[in-house]
């Protein structure tokens, strides 16, 4: 008997991506499953139900009808309210595990093997699954064209007979995945870009991009990378040196990128109150952790707030706002996964002493199993 999937609406507040698309639909038909998803879940990102149809998808009115039984259920967020699901069924999205236990708890009460994408491991193997890198890239993209719409000054350098129009100072702060993408744009854009990161690693890659590094040098830098790739907290003594520097940076900048995050913690806070008004007015901040906490003092979530002529953007999930693109890439990663899920015969079987099965599964059997959460 072929495997279901079942691919849910999403129900969270600004979300517009869709977990499978129309192409994606095709390749597990390709493979033996069948599909079945809720009329209208890929509207929002340009998916009409009759791309899904003509793929061979099964529509179906909501999301309980959808996953009643299912073996798999896509999604791109966690729903509101859990669907009617059977037992031991695959539920697999952006699960959100830090800072939730009762809805862990609500996973395994329901008896739904829970397994949160966002812990997929930054390793080779799992690149094709990285969820969390292939939403960054665009939302590093997105950041940058949203502060150019907001600034009221050109990015490139224009020279015309009546007179010459100066580059934008870009400065992003973080390089990761977001960051180094917000960097190229910037530069594609004609801009002067420069970057800072706490990890020594980052120096090599922001300056291939032609921007600029701009980093506190002291020992304590070089061990400022986890074994899986993300920034480490920092010491108050290096956040003091680090956050002087930034504060004689930003002073000479036209747009600020923030991409700092820690896993399952707050935002790191890199501007503060006080560089905000430093800033000259026309200035844009794009605070991209401000679902977190934000990176910026003054930013607000869903906001645009504006200091002394200053912008400060806390826009809501950056990636939904190039939904398009962003839930084919999501998609993919779905696809990705699912793959090392199945056994020789086509069978879901979760081999829990595989890296990457047992980074991601939340709950299984009844119970929070993830040593993280438990």
């Amino acid at each position: 008997m072929a495997i279901k999937i079942a691919v849910l609406k999403e129900t969270a507040e600004f979300e517009a991506r869709v977990a499978a698309t129309p192409e994606m639909v095709k390749k597990y038909l390709g493979k033996g499953f069948s599909v079945t998803i809720v009329s209208g879940a890929g509207t929002a990102a340009s998916y009409p139900d009759a791309d899904y149809e003509s793929a061979g998808a099964t529509l179906a009115s909501d999301n309980n009808k959808a996953a009643k039984d299912a073996d798999i259920i896509l999604c791109v967020q966690s729903p509101v309210s859990l669907p009617d699901m059977k037992k031991d069924a695959l539920l697999i999205g952006l699960l959100a595990p830090y800072g939730d236990k009762a809805r862990l708890e609500n996973y395994a009460k329901e008896n739904v093997t829970a397994i949160a994408m966002e812990l997929v491991p930054r390793i080779t193997r799992a690149q094709a699954m990285d969820v969390l890198s292939s939403q960054s890239n665009l939302a590093g993209y997105k950041a940058v064209l949203d502060a150019a719409a907001t600034y009221t000054k050109a990015f490139p350098m224009m020279m015309t007979a009546a007179g010459t129009v100066p580059p934008a100072r870009v400065f992003v702060m973080g390089a990761g995945v977001a960051g180094l993408q917000a960097i190229a744009t910037a530069k594609r854009l004609g801009a002067i870009v420069s970057a800072t990161d706490v990890r020594p690693a980052a120096k090599e890659q922001v300056q291939s991009l032609g921007a600029s590094f701009v980093m506190v040098e002291s020992d304590e830098v070089k061990q400022a990378e986890t074994a899986g790739g993300y920034a480490k907290e920092m010491s108050d003594d290096f956040k003091q040196k680090q956050a002087k520097l930034v504060a004689e940076t930003l002073v000479k900048q036209d747009i600020v990128i923030t991409t700092a995050l820690i896993p399952g913690r707050p935002a790191p806070k890199l501007i503060t109150e006080e560089m905000v008004r430093s800033m000259k007015p026309g200035s844009v901040i794009v605070d991209l952790a401000v679902e977190m906490g934000g990176n910026c003092a003054l930013s607000k979530a869903g906001e645009i707030v504006e200091v002394n002529g200053v912008k400060i953007m806390g826009l809501r999930n950056i990636p939904s706002r190039i939904a398009t693109d962003a839930s084919a890439l999501y998609a993919r990663n779905l696809l990705n996964l699912i793959g090392i899920l199945m056994n020789k015969e086509g069978a879901i079987e979760l081999n829990m002493e595989d890296d990457i099965v047992k980074s991601t599964v939340l709950t299984k059997d009844g119970q929070i199993i993830h040593p993280n959460f438990q």
